[in-house]
């Protein structure tokens, strides 16, 4: 299985450090991700998604973004080892980001195809003719007629402009997409399309692709395994029947207990009472304890550590310590 293994991220930990302080944006995060595999980042607003995604692409702006620590192991090397002239020919040949709005994506003085072709010529050794056609074929791929390759962004509607970052994106056939919230400034239809496309290419070309979102449901239907992000920690992880099934973390049991279910009848939803704590201010020990139902007394001062509950399924969480708790956190997992 160690072979399928195409991303392996440990102890990732990058700050903000601002003239009101040190924002701890993303905390000791560590996951893997299998060649072909989908892993769904959820969290709140605010939680670190967003900033992990571009560690992993190395364009956290620095200043006042710092990668503090970790690795990013990607197809056997460490992206925070690579110059930066190395990351840059990585990125959109090897590793490919659809940010959450098309309209800031796309250059709007060029056309689409140009823009397309661009990508290609970039990172295949081709003409410019060559790298004309393929941009034409990556259209009709996502469902634009080639005839539209020579239109600017402001003629295409939210979800084709979507369609047409999907497209760069996927031009050089790179061996992971991180997508962050794509579907956010579409509307509902038009989403469910979008995602579906994804779905359909990433199957094709045999894509890893990291899907960074706040709905559950976009989750479950579009997922193999799920890693929930509170305060900029991983606080549960593991297969997505596992997460969905047999529920561990207060947090995760929370974000559940507050979305309505069909099959449920219930006077109120249950939502989590309180808010997210600042990032610049971070509560001792666990992170979730302010706001958490189920806390003990040693959670107010010691920062849980990976526990695997079931195989695969890893929780942050002291309620699952079978003995005493250690003075200190106990292994991360590998």
């Amino acid at each position: 299985m160690e072979n399928n293994k195409l991303l392996s991220v440990r102890n990732l930990t990058i700050h903000y450090i601002t003239d009101d302080g040190v924002v701890k944006a993303v905390n000791d995060i560590s996951f893997d991700l299998d060649k072909g595999e989908t892993l769904g980042l959820v969290g709140e607003t605010g939680a670190g998604k967003t900033t992990a995604a571009l560690g992993l692409m190395r364009l956290v702006p620095d200043p006042p973004g710092k990668i503090i620590e970790g690795q990013i192991i990607f197809d056997g090397n460490d992206l925070l080892e690579e110059s930066n002239l190395r990351m840059r020919l990585r990125r959109g040949r090897d590793l490919s980001m659809i940010f959450q709005d098309p309209m800031t994506s796309l250059n709007p003085v060029l056309t689409v195809g140009e823009q397309i072709a661009e990508v290609i010529r970039l990172h295949e050794k081709t003409s410019a003719a060559e790298a004309h056609k393929k941009a034409a074929e990556m259209l009709e791929t996502v469902g634009i007629p080639a005839e539209r390759m020579d239109e600017y962004p402001h003629q295409f509607s939210g979800g084709m402009k979507q369609r047409v970052v999907i497209a760069m994106a996927l031009a050089c056939n790179p061996q992971l997409i991180i997508a962050d919230e794509p579907t956010t400034a579409l509307d509902v239809t038009i989403q469910a399309q979008v995602l579906a496309l994804m779905g359909e290419l990433q199957r094709k070309y045999q894509t890893a692709m990291i899907l960074i979102t706040h709905d559950l449901g976009v989750v479950a239907e579009n997922c193999d395994r799920v890693a929930i992000m509170y305060a900029g920690q991983i606080v549960e992880s593991g297969p997505i029947e596992d997460i969905y099934d047999n529920t561990k973390h207060p947090y995760t049991k929370g974000l559940f207990g507050s979305l309505p279910n069909i099959g449920t009848r219930v006077r109120r939803l249950n939502p989590i009472y309180g808010l997210m704590p600042d990032p610049v201010a971070l509560p001792t020990g666990c992170p979730f304890h302010p706001r958490c139902k189920s806390k003990k007394p040693e959670c107010e001062s010691i920062v849980p550590w990976d526990i695997e509950v079931s195989p695969g399924h890893f929780v942050k969480c002291l309620l699952f310590v079978e003995n005493d708790v250690p003075e200190e956190g106990g292994e991360q997992h590998g």
